[in-house]
């Protein structure tokens, strides 16, 4: 699937997934909002002020910002962050619906930043129960790039020596120990998120959620 989508398809994926989420957001009260994301430390508001930062901040003002704060990656995405949030959650909603169709990204290809959409989105969709799965033909460029190498996450060292194979999609990649389940499941296992192992089947799921919870 992914060697058959250009550039312009894979920013349209990210596009229709943000703009997905932003309706999902629409409804959420305030305790819905301060909710803790399966993205570490941050809330959901924070992760929602993270992606429109992503999607505001070019290459050179990336750059700029990891050399002030000295490489301390944790430091210049927590003053990206502050610098999108909005006064109110209402007020970052609305930030984040501004850079929907944006395509301004840092470094590296395009997978990568469709795969931070779908992976920050379920970040906050799973703790708040919302249902919403994107379409297997967006998770399948993301979960082929994340098993290929280690960029934006480690994914490749995630499933190292295992065998994966999707159970609703052409997904399958390395030799090993299998472990199965949806498209989505394994890419967000892939991307670090150990509450996703649970939604998987076969004797490579314990390495796996070993690596995760590392």
């Amino acid at each position: 699937m992914s060697d058959t989508l250009s550039r312009d398809d894979l920013w349209a994926l990210a596009h229709a997934e943000r703009a997905a989420l932003a309706d999902d957001l629409a409804g959420l009260d305030a305790a819905q909002w301060a909710q803790r994301s399966l993205c570490g430390r941050w809330t959901v508001e924070e992760v929602v002020a993270h992606l429109t930062a992503a999607a505001s901040v070019g290459r050179v003002r990336w750059l700029a910002s990891v050399l002030a704060a000295r490489f301390d990656f944790d430091r210049h995405n927590d003053r990206r962050l502050a610098e999108r949030r909005g006064a109110d959650p209402a007020g970052t909603l609305e930030r984040f619906r501004r850079v929907i169709g944006s395509t301004t990204s840092k470094f590296g290809p395009t997978e990568a930043w469709l795969g931070e959409v779908v992976v920050h989105a379920q970040d906050i969709r799973r703790p708040l129960g919302l249902g919403r799965t994107p379409p297997v033909g967006t998770v399948t460029p993301v979960a082929r790039f994340f098993a290929g190498r280690d960029f934006t996450v480690a994914g490749r060292t995630a499933v190292a020596g295992l065998r994966v194979e999707a159970t609703d999609g052409p997904f399958t990649a390395g030799v090993g120990p299998l472990v199965s389940g949806t498209m989505l499941a394994l890419t967000m296992a892939m991307a670090g998120r150990a509450a996703y192992c649970d939604d998987l089947t076969g004797p490579g799921v314990p390495t796996l959620r070993e690596r995760c919870a590392a």
